[in-house]
């Protein structure tokens, strides 16, 4: 069995059942995200999976960077200016130390879903996935709004600073179809 299956966490087949026949295709209304509005706007590609996955500023994900910070990665390599490969491997050597912890299984998940593999992160497998993940991000199909589409996001409800002016969503709202 590959580790997450598609019957991830569906101990019998009531549950599985009911997942798969009506839950699996409902749309997604996210309540609480970490995506920058600019990004959904703007469009663009992600340059490489650091910059998706530790995102650093406002939109970055305290969650994992907690985890970091307990690992014993340095600041530089969490929201600091280092390079983004080595952040990358900063991740996955985190990734190792963090059975049974939820953002473990999120980041696998992430990586099976939109990614199709099923690898472990491990400092062992970081290149290996470094260039997978790269290679697809360049592609149409994974821009801030391809991804959200396919997703099938109804709604989605930003972090943003308390002082935002909003000026993003407002644009967003504006290309709406």
């Amino acid at each position: 069995m590959a580790f997450l299956d598609d019957d991830f966490l569906l101990t019998n087949e009531p549950a599985k059942q009911l997942f798969h026949q009506y839950a699996a295709d409902l749309p997604i209304i996210d309540f609480h995200c970490h995506l920058n509005p600019q990004e959904i706007y703007e469009n663009r590609n992600f340059k490489n999976i650091t910059r998706i996955w530790l995102n650093e500023g406002t939109y970055g994900d305290h969650y994992k960077w907690r985890l970091e910070r307990a690992n014993g990665v340095p600041e530089e390599l969490i929201t600091g200016d280092g390079d983004d490969y080595e952040k990358f491997v900063a991740w996955c050597k985190t990734m190792e130390n963090a059975w049974g912890n939820p953002v473990f299984e999120w980041t696998h998940l992430e990586l099976r879903r939109f990614f199709g593999s099923d690898l472990v992160l491990s400092r062992d497998t970081a290149k290996k996935v470094w260039d997978l993940t790269n290679a697809k991000l360049a592609t149409p199909e994974f821009t801030p709004r391809a991804l959200i589409r396919r997703s099938h996001v109804e709604v989605v409800c930003t972090t943003d600073d308390p002082a935002s002016d909003l000026h993003y969503h407002e644009l967003i709202a504006n290309d709406a179809p």
